[in-house]
């Protein structure tokens, strides 16, 4: 049996165990990488170590910590109700604002992980404070991201465009973006209609009733109580007294600092993130001194693992040997569908930014010989290596069940997250497939 072999079969083996068991998949991952690496392809455990995804792992890290800060002294509360009062007490479009918002960041450049970073936890402080499911305002920031993600001046579509111009095929830009953005707005559609959207249009919220924001407040999981509510002196009723509290300025400071660092001047969205953490806790130790507990360490552990495995994975060449065996089968649909399922299973593991360079030349093959449309091939291959960031083990879904709203407890999310992630992987592709592949063959 060759590497290849052993490495998806182990990928299967740890799958069905995480899934059986209440173990941290990422600490299997971590087994199987070791055993696979040192056994099946003769690497050193430095080798295999060096797997492990920084970037991602220090993004979730500075996120989490810095919105623990932001939930702690009421940052985030303030946000919410914000948002309230924007959309009119509209409960029903806040998914959409979020889901748009994220969809733009991503289409004028921003990562998609960082756009998630900036909007996800957000959208699930809202969810957790006015009883939306969270599942749906999670995958909405994720299908946002996505959405927006070809655009031809997006870090996905650049990169998609360069490939396939270096692989000698005809780009057709707006194709590829057009038929993610189409996809993934189908996608949050069908999720805002499943998970309760319909019954949120006829809720209205009233931004300026203290009593229901004290309410939610608690719901959604704040460590302290809210302050800036005043009591009329003519009526002796609390009422709405929106003033920001200093320390409350400061956060909303380091929010937008983080933002436009990361995004204007392509910084690392961790590094940025934890910095402006750390910048917050000196300012109020005593206060903040509870934060770094709150950072989402079986997450951490979860994707530390995953990403380490997906590594060797790669090394063993997996990915390349069943994009090989498709592309050699008498049917070059056949081998197209599979294409777009390698795709799909592989990133819902890994690094979709990583995959598509990868995967894009694989079918080469199968444009040339066997009649498929190239733009609409790689438009299907993008969209189907790319919707599966929902899962908890890509860095999008990874970065959303870390801020669940403690409405929801961390398995229970995990399960949601990982059953729509798998729903996902095993239906998307198909169905991508069906209408952008088989219409130009």
């Amino acid at each position: 049996m060759g590497p290849e072999w052993v490495a998806i079969l182990a990928l299967v083996a740890l799958f069905v165990i995480g899934t059986l068991l209440p173990i941290n998949m990422g600490a299997l991952a971590y087994v199987a990488a070791w055993l696979v690496g040192m056994y099946a392809l003769d690497l050193d455990e430095k080798t295999i170590l060096g797997g492990v995804s920084g970037d991602l792992i220090l993004t979730l890290i500075g996120v989490t910590y810095l919105f623990a800060i932001a939930r702690n002294n009421g940052t985030v509360d303030l946000i919410v109700r914000s948002a309230v009062r924007a959309v009119g007490g509209r409960v029903a479009l806040i998914p959409w604002v979020m889901f748009f918002v994220t969809a733009l960041l991503t289409a004028i450049g921003a990562a998609s992980p960082a756009a998630c970073a900036i909007i996800g936890p957000i959208a699930l402080g809202f969810a957790g404070r006015y009883r939306i499911s969270p599942l749906m305002m999670g995958m909405m920031v994720v299908h946002g991201a996505q959405a927006g993600g070809f655009s031809p001046i997006s870090i996905y579509g650049t990169i998609t465009n360069s490939v396939m111009e270096g692989a000698g095929l005809p780009s057709s830009e707006i194709a590829v973006f057009l038929a993610s953005l189409v996809v993934n707005f189908i996608l949050a559609l069908v999720l805002f209609v499943a998970l309760g959207g319909r019954s949120l249009m006829s809720q209205r919220l009233d931004p300026e009733d203290p009593d229901t924001l004290s309410d939610d407040l608690h719901r959604g999981g704040a460590t302290i109580p809210q302050r800036g509510y005043g009591t009329s002196t003519a009526t002796g009723t609390k009422t709405a007294n929106p003033g920001v509290r200093h320390d409350q300025v400061l956060t909303l400071v380091a929010f937008v600092a983080v933002a436009v660092i990361a995004l204007a001047f392509d910084k690392n969205i961790g590094f940025v993130a934890i910095t402006a953490a750390v910048i917050l806790n000196m300012l109020a130790p005593n206060q903040h001194k509870e934060a770094v507990k709150q950072i989402a360490w079986p997450t951490v552990l979860l994707v530390a693992g995953v990403s380490t495995y997906a590594t060797v994975l790669t090394t063993a060449k997996a990915p390349e040997f069943v994009g090989t065996w498709a592309a050699g089968l008498g049917a070059a649909a056949i081998g197209a569908l599979i294409l777009c399922y390698v795709g799909g299973v592989v990133s819902a593991f890994a690094s979709s930014t990583a995959l598509l360079p990868v995967i894009i030349p694989i079918a080469v093959p199968l444009i040339a010989d066997g009649g498929i449309n190239a733009a609409l091939f790689v438009a299907a291959l993008a969209v189907s290596s790319t919707i599966v960031d929902v899962s908890p083990f890509s860095t999008n879904g990874a970065l959303m069940l870390a801020n669940r709203p403690d409405t929801v407890e961390e398995p229970v999310y995990y399960k949601q997250i990982l059953t729509y992630g798998v729903l996902v992987t095993l239906v998307g592709p198909l169905l991508v497939w069906a209408a952008l592949v088989l219409p130009g063959w």
